[in-house]
Order: C-alpha cells, then structure tokens, then sequence
C-alpha cells in the first residue's frame, strides 16, 4: 500500500474585502512536511450544489496536489450558492469580475493565509504560483491568463490579466461567446463576450470528450474552444470518456457526477497526475514532470487522454 504524504487544512481564513458584498472566506491545505513548497490558487466551478462550489470543495483533487508537495488555497466566490447572494446585481448571477479579483486579492495575502499554519510561510516558495479553475473557475482563470469579456452593463472591454501567475490550468471552461446558446444569453450574458483571441499566456486546457451540453452550445467541442481560440503556446488534455466534472474532480460521490453517470475515480487520478505534472514542470522548468507524463502516455496501450499542443 503507497502512502500518501499527510496533509493539513485550516479554513475560514476570513477578509473584510472593500465592495465585496460579504467578507472573503478561503481554505488553505499543505503537505504537514517539505521545503520550498509551490502555490495553487483553486477557483471553484458555479455547480448544481450548495457546498461544493465554495471552499468546502474539490477535495479530490485538492487532497492530491496538497500530497505531492503543493500549498493549495480556495476562496469562496460570490456566486457559491453557499452565500445565497442576490443575483441580480451588476455582475450577474456569475460575479464574474469579482472571481477574478478574488483570486488577485488572494494572490495580495499569500502571506497572511500561509500564516494560519505555523511554519508553512517558511517552507512555501511565494514566487512560484499557479491558477487552476474547474467549469466557470476555468473562465475565472482564463481571465488572469488574458482572455477578454465585454461588461454587458457598461460595453467595456475588460482585461484582468495577472503576470505574477506563472502557471495556468482551465478545465471545463465555457467556449467561445459567439458560439454559445440561447439560454446562456438569457441567464449568463457575460458569456456571451468570452473572448480567447487575447488569451496570449500558455495554458494547459483539460476538457473531457463527452462534454457536450446543447444548453450550453451547439458544438460539441465547444469546451475546448480555449485552446483552439486562443494563440500559442497551449496545450490541450482530452480526457476520453469523460463529461464536464471529469470523473469528480469537485468532490468526492457528488450530486454532478451522479447526474451525467460521471463518477470515475480512475479518470479523476488520471487528471490529478497529469494536471500536477503540468505545473510542476512550469513552475520549475528543470523538472521533467510533464516530459516524463507526456511519454508515458503516449506509450500507454489504453491511454486515458491525449495531448495536443502548439507553439509559437
């Protein structure tokens, strides 16, 4: 039997944020040992339930990265149904630019949050940071990558890139704006505008193959519009047999995996591994991680995904 590496998790770390409607709330996990530890910040997805979109999720895959030598931190966004915020307000249901500037403001803090854990400042590297977003979390994501929206209140073209991340992972992100149905244009305008002709930052895209959706948009690879949209350098992991949660990446036997008959805990390893690799690699360029995932998944007989990529 392997042995995970133990881990430990403090939440909520609170924040009185100005114009934020109500204080921010976010959950740090970290391995309990290990020097020189890199970040991931984890932007949750909108979902279909109460808890899972906020920092109370994404324990599958949180619980992996924090094993294998990353600090991981989780706001809770506004849009989490756990707040039961008024949707009506500027930003919409979505609290779209608010997300983005959750995870800039969470950036802002590092070293109070690491704090909550004794001795954790000492052994985190806080130059070495990624962005990793599930569903709306990978639009939130995309934003500090570059992507653009146009605010549907005032017509402003928004850009809300954040150069300090060095890493970005997008999983499951809404496409292109032009492309997207009907109903998103009713109930998620913001939608409407995304944007990944600027999205200029390298990106690591994770869609799954079966994540096709017509309330969403008409064409079935309409997920992995934020690499085919978007200039290089990206890369792209297609997760075969896999709908938009992945095998269950926001949580352990959940409502959303039950629903799309999505529960795979074999598929959710396969992304944490290759997701893990991605970043350690970016954020220490000398470390063959991804090389060393990359070939063993083309010599895999029955591989799990696929990997394309372009370069500048």
């Amino acid at each position: 039997m392997t042995h995970q590496n133990q881990i430990i998790s403090v939440s909520p770390i609170v924040f009185q944020v100005p114009n934020r409607l109500v204080d921010l709330e976010v959950k740090i996990t970290a391995p309990v040992s290990g020097e020189n530890l890199p970040v991931i910040l984890l932007s949750h997805g909108h979902g279909a339930s109460n808890f899972l979109s906020s920092y109370r999720g994404y324990a599958p895959i949180v619980d992996y990265y924090a094993s294998h030598g990353f600090v991981v931190i989780q706001p809770t966004h506004q849009d989490s149904k756990t707040l039961k915020l008024d949707p009506t307000g500027p930003e919409g249901p979505l609290f779209w630019k608010s997300r983005a500037e959750d995870m800039i403001y969470v950036y802002d803090r590092i070293e109070d949050i690491l704090s909550a854990i004794p001795n954790l400042t000492e052994r985190t590297d806080k130059t070495r940071v990624a962005a990793v977003g599930h569903s709306l979390g990978g639009n939130t994501v995309s934003m500090l990558a570059g992507m653009h929206v146009a605010d549907p209140v005032s017509g402003k073209t928004v850009n809300i890139e954040e150069p300090r991340i060095k890493a970005f992972v997008v999983m499951g992100a809404p496409g292109i704006g032009v492309d997207a149905a009907e109903w998103v244009s009713e109930h998620y305008p913001i939608l409407k505008s995304t944007d990944y002709s600027k999205m200029t930052r390298d990106v690591l895209v994770v869609a799954g193959d079966l994540d096709k959706s017509a309330i969403f948009s008409a064409r079935d690879n309409w997920r992995m519009d934020a690499y085919n949209f978007s200039p290089a350098p990206k890369t792209l992991l297609t997760v075969f047999n896999s709908g938009h949660i992945l095998g269950g990446v926001s949580g352990y036997d959940v409502l959303e995996t039950d629903q799309t008959k999505d529960e795979n805990p074999e598929t959710v390893a396969f992304v944490n591994e290759m997701t893990a690799a991605y970043i350690r690699t970016k954020l220490f360029p000398e470390n063959k991680a991804w090389q060393d995932a990359v070939e063993a998944l083309a010599k895999n007989q029955h591989p799990k995904g696929k990997i394309d990529s372009k370069s500048v």
